[in-house]
């Protein structure tokens, strides 16, 4: 399978994806997905595994919005905000202290 995604603003989200750690897989062979991203953790309370694979779309009907979809799955990861909350809690602490 090619990369990159034909549709310049779903490779985007892809590089972004990635960036954050993601795992981009095009996929072999036809069919309508493109490939799918996987989530760096993978941990079994992120969401019952909603979150951790998700289906990047070859020809979606509105491309932005597939990217946008794709872009939210990535921030919305369950372990990232634990941690992010936690690294928030921390600067908090270290001021007070």
């Amino acid at each position: 399978m090619q990369r990159p995604h034909p549709k310049k603003e779903i490779e985007a989200a892809l590089a972004y994806a990635e960036a954050c750690g993601w795992r981009v897989e095009p996929k072999r062979g036809n069919g309508h997905a493109w490939g799918k991203i996987l989530c760096p953790y993978n941990d079994a309370d992120c969401r019952c595994g909603e979150f951790c694979i998700t289906s990047v779309w070859s020809t979606p009907r509105r491309p932005a919005n597939h990217a946008k979809d794709l872009k939210r799955v990535v921030d919305h990861c369950a372990v990232v905000r634990q941690v992010d909350a936690f690294k928030s809690r921390l600067r908090v602490e270290t001021k007070e202290s």
